[in-house]
């Protein structure tokens, strides 16, 4: 039977009856063909079916953004079905996009944030055009096996594992663009920030007082002095102020919520968190992992509700103080704080990867007995989860 394709390559979609009619033809046939989550790769000119969403939004997609032009066998949504699990069938849409390690990360992220919207609406992942821009463009004309993205994520890792100033990465990407005029690259590395943030990689800066008294957070954020020891916000030098509001301190926090929905995006991180109820030992006398301590099984017995529900989140908090400056000669400490995800079996709770660092404490003293004023964020956060459900 020969599939109609004809309306895909209609260009005034609004008011097409014929355009509506293929579309709903289109979903009732991909509809068996999505995921155990209800996802389904999405056809549309800026999905390009790299990014997976639920029916409802590639409705609204594909009536708004078109559908791609070169994906004419349908392998991803019920036609030729055993063709698309045939190795010999290539990628509808060969190139960079078939081989780019960022299209799983996005996808991950997109998935996790996706919502049905409605036609004529602002989409819900519009947040994401630079991003789809950036994984969409040859890092250089002819190397269609590297997208932008991919290079500038790699970049920034390399800038942090090796320790480069913001200056020297600027300065590098001057000498790239120069070397390469034709390179798709960014300009700094504040816009290379601004990019990485999209994906889920940023922080708050919260002001600290002088002498660590208070946050100047939420009720206190407007506040030109310290609520308690009444403090100057701001630096002053030599009895004055310079004219720039320069904070004495700055915390950097890093959200929890999001970085716990992400662990339950994907299918095998979502198994893993439900471990630690599969995975408790039968004997009363041994101990691998914190779900077969006294500590966890009291706690149970506590919050019966809590512990029912397999999903819920246990996080482990520690912290320490080190020297940023690898320089003993200077006697300056920060101190971060990490949460551990006791879900997770234990050779993978304390895997660097699952560990999410959660607060960065400035200096240069430790905290001490002060350590609750810095704390305040995520113990409020905390508490938030705690009293209401992530929202899905």
């Amino acid at each position: 039977m020969t599939i109609d394709k004809s309306w895909t390559q209609i260009r005034k979609r609004s008011n097409s009856t014929v355009f509506w009619q293929g579309l709903q033809s289109f979903l009732q046939m991909a509809k068996p063909h999505v995921n155990d989550r209800g996802f389904i790769r999405c056809p549309c000119n800026r999905c390009i079916n790299n990014a997976q969403h639920q029916l409802e939004v590639l409705e609204t997609h594909i009536h708004r953004f078109g559908f791609m032009s070169d994906y004419n066998e349908w392998i991803y949504h019920g036609e030729n079905v055993y063709a698309a699990s045939s190795s010999n069938v290539p990628h509808p849409n060969s190139g960079v996009h078939d081989r780019d390690e960022m299209f799983e990360v996005l996808e991950d992220i997109i998935s996790n944030d996706a919502e049905v919207d409605h036609l004529g609406s602002q989409s819900s992942n519009v947040q994401y055009d630079d991003l789809f821009t950036a994984l969409n463009s040859e890092l250089y004309p002819g190397v269609s096996s590297f997208s932008s993205l991919n290079f500038l994520v790699k970049l920034m890792h390399l800038k942090v594992m090796n320790k480069w100033t913001n200056k020297s990465f600027d300065e590098l990407l001057k000498l790239l663009k120069l070397a390469f005029p034709k390179m798709d690259l960014v300009e700094s590395h504040y816009e290379a920030k601004k990019l990485m943030t999209k994906m889920g990689l940023g922080y708050q800066s919260i002001h600290v007082c002088k002498n660590d008294c208070a946050l100047f957070w939420n009720e206190n954020s407007m506040s030109e002095t310290c609520p308690v020891c009444f403090e100057s916000h701001w630096k002053i030098q030599a009895g004055r102020w310079t004219g720039k509001n320069v904070p004495h301190k700055v915390l950097r926090y890093f959200p929890l919520a999001p970085r716990l929905k992400r662990l339950f995006t994907t299918s095998k991180t979502a198994k893993l968190m439900r471990w630690h109820q599969a995975g408790k030992s039968t004997d009363d006398n041994v101990m691998r992992h914190p779900v077969d301590g006294r500590a966890w099984k009291d706690f149970d017995s506590k919050h019966i509700e809590f512990a029912d529900y397999v999903r819920n989140v246990r996080l482990d908090l520690a912290t320490d103080g080190f020297n940023p400056f690898n320089n003993m000669s200077i006697s300056y400490s920060m101190w971060p704080v990490v949460l551990t995800t006791y879900n997770l079996p234990p050779w993978l709770c304390m895997k660097p990867e699952y560990l999410m660092l959660s607060l960065l404490i400035p200096g240069p003293q430790s905290p001490g007995k002060d350590m609750d004023v810095f704390l305040r964020p995520l113990i409020e956060e905390l508490k938030e989860l705690w009293e209401n459900d992530i929202d899905k």
